[in-house]
């Protein structure tokens, strides 16, 4: 860890963190669907489609971009039916590009899993070494990274 986080030069450099409570544009136990999120509509033109994960509880909602999908976890689907080719997404911005534009009215949609950019929060980890000098650290603060 201590290595990892010298290479990051604490604070300075982000990197890609799996948040096993929050990883999938569904909910954490259920099978990635194209339909999961409604990432934009079409309009007949516009090709590039930002992935988008929305959250709600009652009135209030929250939309978080999508900006490090894992690679190969894409699902993509145009007025709900699947869609295997046409398109392409970029695993560093999470945008989707279609080849053709999809049609005016047609609901575009995407299930994924991703990770969170982040960077550490500190620039010193507090390691403790114990008797057997084997090390433990008991807080590595992280801060998500956002556009």
């Amino acid at each position: 860890m201590v290595a990892f986080f010298e290479a990051r030069n604490g604070r300075l450099h982000g990197f890609r963190f799996k948040d096993w409570g929050d990883h999938k544009s569904g909910l954490p136990s259920a099978a990635i669907s194209p339909k999961d999120q409604e990432i934009g509509t079409g309009n007949g033109s516009l090709t590039e489609f930002a992935l988008l994960k929305r959250y709600s509880s009652g009135a209030q909602s929250w939309t978080r971009a999508i900006a490090k999908p894992v690679a190969g976890t894409v699902r993509v689907a145009l007025g709900g039916v699947e869609q295997m080719s046409g398109w392409t997404v970029d695993t560093t911005t999470g945008v989707v590009t279609f080849d053709t534009a999809p049609a005016a009215g047609v609901a575009v949609t995407a299930g994924f899993a991703f990770d969170v950019p982040v960077r550490f929060d500190t620039d010193a980890l507090d390691v403790t070494l114990d008797l057997e000098r084997l090390g433990s650290i008991t807080s590595i603060p992280l801060l998500e990274i956002r556009r």
